[in-house]
């Protein structure tokens, strides 16, 4: 039996989490709710995946065998793996879904999760670390991993390997912690390795319950609204929000550096709304020196105006990758996202704006006069020339292709709205 303190630092770091998540598998769930319900977010939503990393074609639609290949780094109990899986189901692709995760009993759950819905066919676990094995099993058209790269000894190396692994007009779903909205989690972390260093499993968890709850009322963390998961989420969520004993938090401007290092590209922050200064800020005298600087310089200052952002979710291709999100044209299809269509028109011929909510924060857009009519008549099929010929009597082709594209920006944006491209002759 060896001794894990005579381990490298980074090897005990790596122990330290294998063994968290083989007692507290994250996030819990049970096999049996599969049942019940599909749970699906981001990164991995592959209408997302479609408008942020191949540019709006389906990559399972432009090659000859239909088939693409899909890795799920740390795929922990199965969300992003289900997700994928179903997804790629539904819509009748050919999905080789490759999944790597350190715990066996994550995976146990992953696999549950998976014969549940009858989805093993095309699925490959593997245990062990993604860094060593993801080259082994690629290259892959996209790698999701999400809420992973954050607990490892070195993120940047990790990055890299998945980087290594990717295909050259492939790309990634990331989502690293954000450091301003999670105040009090790093506080609380030092507080226990200052009182409580060495325990782990049950007896770490029963001693970090005790000291949260006799926590004062003006300590950050009892303070912050914005994580919840030490609340909501048992104890494998109040192990892993405040326990973590390999955890990194980044900023907007760390994110960039992060992507940049592994020769990659940041195609987009989710949701873009809430990296853009004008989401929190209308006036133009405070903003003027905000609104024609780089994406980057933007995106910074917006989070230190939000404050909210608990965690970055963002796509990345490969540097050299020239693929850019579709925008508005005339055979450019639109169509709805976590919204009902015919709602959100009904809401818009009402009150003339829309209200969109994120972690605590509301912000209203007043929408295009068109846009009720224009909304009603997308169904996910037509192209927004064939929405404009529904029109009668038409409007000025100029004036309808300014009031869509207003309309458009709101909506995608929030991630309400993308754009979907015919695929290439």
């Amino acid at each position: 039996m060896s001794d894990d303190k005579n381990q490298p630092e980074t090897a005990q770091s790596s122990i330290k989490t294998r063994a968290q998540y083989e007692t507290y598998p994250y996030p819990a769930r049970n096999p049996e709710d599969e049942d019940k319900r599909l749970i699906s977010g981001s990164p991995g939503n592959w209408e997302e995946v479609v408008h942020f990393v191949f540019g709006g074609r389906d990559p399972s639609a432009q090659t000859k065998s239909g088939k693409i290949k899909i890795l799920v780094a740390g795929g922990g109990t199965g969300d992003a793996l289900v997700m994928l899986a179903q997804q790629a189901r539904d819509r009748k692709a050919k999905a080789d879904i490759v999944y790597i995760d350190l715990s066996e009993s994550s995976r146990a759950i992953a696999e549950a999760r998976i014969k549940r819905r009858n989805l093993e066919k095309n699925v490959t676990f593997v245990t062990g670390s993604f860094v060593d094995l993801a080259k082994d099993y690629g290259p892959f058209d996209y790698i999701d991993c999400c809420g992973v790269l954050h607990h490892l000894p070195d993120p940047n190396e990790g990055l890299r390997a998945l980087a290594d692994s990717l295909k050259p007009n492939g790309g990634m779903g990331l989502m690293v912690y954000g450091e301003l909205g999670r105040q009090g989690v790093y506080h609380m972390q030092e507080m226990m390795e200052r009182l409580n260093a060495e325990a782990g499993g049950a007896r770490r968890l029963n001693f970090g319950k005790a000291l949260f709850n006799s926590l004062p009322g003006t300590n950050w963390l009892k303070r912050n609204p914005f994580v919840g998961d030490h609340i909501h989420g048992g104890d494998a969520g109040f192990y892993d929000l405040l326990l973590h004993q390999q955890d990194r938090a980044y900023r907007v401007d760390e994110v960039f550096d992060f992507v940049d290092q592994a020769g990659l590209r940041l195609q987009s922050f989710i949701e873009p709304m809430r990296y853009d200064p004008t989401t929190y800020c209308s006036r133009h005298d405070v903003l003027e020196k905000a609104v024609h600087v780089p994406f980057r310089e933007r995106a910074a200052l917006a989070e230190l105006m939000a404050g909210n952002i608990t965690k970055h979710t963002f796509y990345v291709v490969k540097a050299k990758n020239k693929t850019k999100p579709p925008v508005p044209s005339e055979d450019a299809i639109p169509y709805f996202t976590r919204v009902d269509g015919a709602a959100l028109s009904r809401s818009v011929a009402k009150t003339g704006n829309i209200k969109i909510t994120f972690t605590g924060l509301s912000v209203t857009r007043t929408m295009p006069t068109a846009s009720p009519a224009i909304l009603s008549r997308i169904d996910g099929k037509r192209s927004v020339r064939e929405i404009y010929e529904l029109f009668q009597p038409k409007p000025e082709k100029f004036e309808f292709n300014a009031q869509f594209a207003v309309m458009y920006s709101v909506l995608n944006a929030a991630n309400l709205m993308y754009l979907r491209l015919p695929n290439k002759k």
